[in-house]
């Protein structure tokens, strides 16, 4: 069975994930940093591309002791599967998310499997796969029932483009970045029904000065 599919964001109002400068901007408060860990906390995997792996170096890890003894106290371990994606095989194996104490997989495709392999293959799980439908089956496989996805924006696109995504989180920060070449939270893309397609709004909350938006993208979901 493949999991539930969570994807996590915070943007600005007019829709960006980061602007042009060297370092992580921050978007979220103190309060949605923790929602977020609580999410984490929840996941059996979280999902990234190489392109936010090499751009912001991410941890991926349950900051929370508390919500790390839970897991723990769960059967599961303290901290989520770490995902990442990558058509090319493109990886630094001097990121930070390669050296701490948690599971790491890698999805490729054929032609990145090589690549990859030699960046991470004694620190990763390296499987060449044929596209999203088939790493969410093998994450089910491997028993993960719940999968939360933090970016990048092409890999947002692809989840709701072909359309897997159970859930949908939009944290939106009151501030506007303004900056043509910064990243965005999606790009084009052909999504189904297109824009004349509603999701279904399921949640609003109000943490500080942030908007958290909770949506169910699919026709299907309840």
């Amino acid at each position: 069975m493949r999991p539930h599919v969570l994807l996590s964001v915070a943007v600005s109002v007019d829709g960006y994930i980061d602007d042009t400068g060297p370092d992580r901007f921050p978007l979220s408060n103190a309060a949605d940093f923790d929602r977020v860990d609580a999410l984490r906390a929840e996941s059996d995997a979280i999902l990234v591309g190489a392109r936010t792996l090499r751009r912001d170096n991410p941890r991926l890890l349950v900051a929370d002791p508390a919500r790390r003894a839970a897991r723990v106290a769960d059967g599961k371990p303290a901290h989520p599967l770490g995902v990442v994606i990558t058509a090319r095989g493109e990886l630094d194996p001097e990121r930070v998310f390669w050296h701490q104490d948690a599971a790491r997989v890698v999805y490729t495709t054929a032609d990145g499997l090589t690549a990859a392999t030699a960046a991470v293959g004694g620190l990763a799980d390296v499987v060449a796969t044929a596209g999203l439908a088939d790493v969410l089956d093998d994450l089910g496989r491997r028993g993960v029932a719940r999968l939360m996805v933090e970016g990048g924006g092409r890999v947002h696109t692809a989840f709701l483009a072909a359309g897997l995504a159970d859930e949908l989180r939009v944290a939106v920060a009151p501030m506007l970045v303004g900056q043509a070449d910064a990243p965005r939270f999606l790009h084009p893309g052909a999504f189904p029904g297109g824009p004349a397609r509603r999701f279904r709004l399921a949640e609003v909350t109000a943490l500080g000065d942030v908007a958290v938006l909770r949506y169910l993208p699919k026709l299907t979901s309840a």
